[in-house]
C-alpha cells in the first residue's frame, strides 16, 4: 500500500491523496463492522468521527 501511496504522491497532489490515505482507517472500522461482525465500541466511533471529521476539514 505505501508504494501505492507514493506513486500517488508522484502522480496526483499531495492534497488529493492525503485525504483518502486518512480515510483508510475509517473505511477499515466500516468493513470490519459490515464483514467480520465487529462491535463498536464508544471509542472505536469517536475515533472514527474524529479522523472523519479531520479529513473532512483537510479537504475543505
Amino acid at each position: 500500500s505505501w508504494l501505492c501511496y507514493y506513486r500517488a504522491l508522484q502522480i496526483g497532489d499531495a492534497s488529493k491523496v492525503v485525504p483518502i490515505d486518512k480515510l483508510s482507517v475509517v473505511i477499515t472500522l466500516v468493513l470490519a463492522f459490515v464483514f467480520l461482525h465487529e462491535q463498536f465500541t464508544v471509542k472505536s466511533l469517536l475515533g472514527c468521527a474524529l479522523i472523519g471529521a479531520g479529513t473532512l476539514l483537510m479537504v475543505l
